[in-house]
């Protein structure tokens, strides 16, 4: 997810995929038997930010902890840190990531990296180029790539705390590092060059580290099976499929969990949803508008909405065969400096506040869990 703009308006709208496809590809296979959620995620990656800041976490009970040992207890097994590359803030960047990774791993928790190639959020509509790389080719993408991927991981493995898996692009539904890795006409040749460099030196790092490709395509089928059929169709190796799911936004629960059934069927491939959450609120904490003031029929904006919600996503994710769930800065609550733009982190706003699981004085939702 990217929270972008003055009134941090989420960039969330889908790009329309050019490719007409046979009706024959739209089918939807009958869904996997049910198994288990393994990777019970949260991505936690401006908490380290808040914790800076002095923020208080507090259980359901209302005694202070570390997030990390609250969402543990919640259920959570695994924390994913997004990385730039160079960020005005330094805010999650790759020291700052090295550090937060002691911490969580200290916590007997897995970690997933999730490479954005940029100095700011990558969505399906800003996929920017760090400006280190800006006026690179895309032979030397590859190189800058591979380069940077097998540094950051080498880098966390030297230290003890070797990735899980990795995320190579963040919500790249038409590619990433634009112009050079956008699919223009249906070509996936550039992007498949910058994915395989990605994949091979997350490999060369760490054998058993495993790699996701993460689109935020859990709305349509069609326009899943176009990118991943692209993309396999230039030999781009991965080995778990990650959607986005926001039900604002992606549409129905049953939806996403026949994109789901039918990707794990299509590919052959582990799926997860690497993204959701959902408002307890519409009310706002600061100054900077909400990017979510709706929900979804059925869940009402409470405590108690956010917990069924979620509770529901994990329940279609499972039965349709993925195998983990992330909730999206489930940390993020208001907290003065801890603002969405990394070149004035100070002086923005938060327009997650009304999505994160803690309140507006850190309280944790004791409604909420994360369950196998």
């Amino acid at each position: 997810m990217t929270v972008k703009g003055p009134r941090r308006l989420v960039r969330a709208a889908m790009l329309l995929v050019a490719l007409a496809l046979p009706a024959s590809l739209l089918t939807t296979p009958s869904a996997s038997a049910a198994g288990s959620l393994t990777m019970l995620g949260a991505d936690v990656s401006t908490a380290q930010r808040a914790l800076d800041l002095g923020a208080k976490y507090y259980d359901a009970s209302g005694t202070a902890k570390d997030p990390l040992d609250i969402l543990k207890g919640l259920g959570v097994n695994y924390v994913r840190l997004r990385v730039w590359n160079n960020p005005a803030s330094g805010y999650n960047n790759k020291a700052k990531v090295l550090s937060y990774a002691k911490q969580v791993k200290a916590k007997g928790l897995k970690l997933l990296v999730d490479f954005h190639y940029s100095d700011t959020w990558a969505d399906p509509g800003n996929q920017n180029k760090p400006a280190a790389w800006a006026g690179h080719n895309i032979s030397q993408l590859q190189t800058d790539v591979y380069n940077y991927t097998y540094d950051v991981c080498n880098s966390l493995k030297s230290q003890g705390t070797t990735p899980d898996s990795v995320q190579i692009g963040n919500e790249i539904n038409v590619g990433m590092l634009w112009n050079e890795g956008k699919v223009v006409n249906n070509d996936f040749t550039n992007l498949s060059l910058l994915l395989k460099s990605g994949y091979n030196a997350t490999k060369a790092c760490n054998s058993g580290t495993q790699v996701i490709i993460h689109t935020a395509d859990a709305d349509s089928d069609a326009n899943a099976r176009w990118f991943y059929d692209g993309i396999k169709a230039k030999g781009v190796n991965w080995d778990i499929t990650g959607l986005s799911y926001y039900c604002p936004w992606h549409g129905t629960i049953a939806n996403m969990g026949s994109v789901v059934a039918d990707m794990k069927s299509r590919y052959g491939k582990n799926v997860i949803i690497a993204e959701t959450a959902y408002p307890f609120t519409s009310a706002n904490a600061d100054s900077t508008a909400n990017s979510i003031t709706t929900g979804c029929s059925g869940y009402p904006l409470s405590w108690q909405g956010q917990a069924d919600n979620f509770t529901a996503v994990q329940n279609a994710a499972r039965s349709n065969g993925a195998i983990g769930v992330f909730y999206w800065e489930p940390t993020w609550y208001a907290v003065t400096g801890n603002g969405w733009d990394p070149t004035n982190i100070n002086n923005s706003g938060n327009g997650w506040d009304n999505m994160a699981v803690f309140n507006w004085t850190g309280n944790v939702n004791p409604n909420i869990k994360w369950t196998p």
